[in-house]
């Protein structure tokens, strides 16, 4: 897939980070506040990209990945506080503490378009599901409504299989014609449980097409 991005480089202190955004917004792609139960909801544009986005997140140990969804087209279901997306490696020295100072400074971006590797991710993505013990998880918190997901290579591979089965899987289903959601797939296992309760967060991945209706079609229709 290729990815249209703009680049940002703001220095905080004496360190440099890279930052990366989508160059145009997932307009139909929302995400609620998993606290404990959050809801990531797109059209196919909106997950394919999220896939893509992911994907490239995997296999970037030092770029920080911010997907603004805050201000999209509000969704008509669901219920929590809209919050943005960051993703990174533990490698990119990102603490939450810190985003808002970081997105302040994210100004004077420049083009970037990058290609990912689907068969890559697909492996990886693999590696983690046949660890049966001792996977690594994403740790998760949120902050200046943002939602940030830090972890590794494997882990964040898995997570944009997600988000490609629910993309192109998604369309495919009855009631979506209707306006109606679908929940695709579920984050469960690549989530870290909350270290007071012991529970482990879920955010659901749900296909929605935007309105109006009539303008959408199941594929093979």
């Amino acid at each position: 897939m290729e990815l249209r991005l703009t680049q940002f480089r703001p220095r905080i202190g004496p360190r440099e980070h890279r930052v990366v955004q989508p160059r145009t917004p997932l307009r139909h792609t929302s995400l609620r506040d998993p606290a404990p139960y959050g809801m990531l909801m797109g059209d196919h544009d909106g997950l394919n990209r999220l896939a893509g986005l992911f994907s490239f997140a995997a296999h970037s140990r030092h770029t920080i990945v911010h997907v603004p969804l805050r201000d999209c087209v509000p969704p008509d279901e669901g219920c929590g506080e809209l919050v943005d997306l960051v993703l990174a490696h533990p490698e990119a020295g990102l603490r939450p503490s810190k985003w808002p100072e970081l997105r302040r400074a994210l100004r004077h971006g420049t083009p970037l378009t990058v290609g990912t590797d689907e068969a890559r991710t697909e492996r990886h993505a693999r590696a983690w599901l046949e660890r049966p013990y001792d996977r690594e998880e994403l740790r998760h918190t949120t902050y200046a409504r943002t939602y940030f997901l830090i972890g590794g290579r494997d882990v964040l591979a898995s997570v944009s299989t997600c988000f490609a089965f629910a993309a192109g899987w998604g369309p495919r289903e009855k009631r979506v014609v209707k306006g109606h959601s679908a929940c695709m797939a579920s984050l469960v296992g690549e989530l870290a449980p909350d270290p007071e309760s012991g529970r482990y967060p879920e955010v659901a991945i749900c296909f929605k097409p935007y309105p109006p209706y009539t303008h959408f079609k199941r594929p093979g229709r």
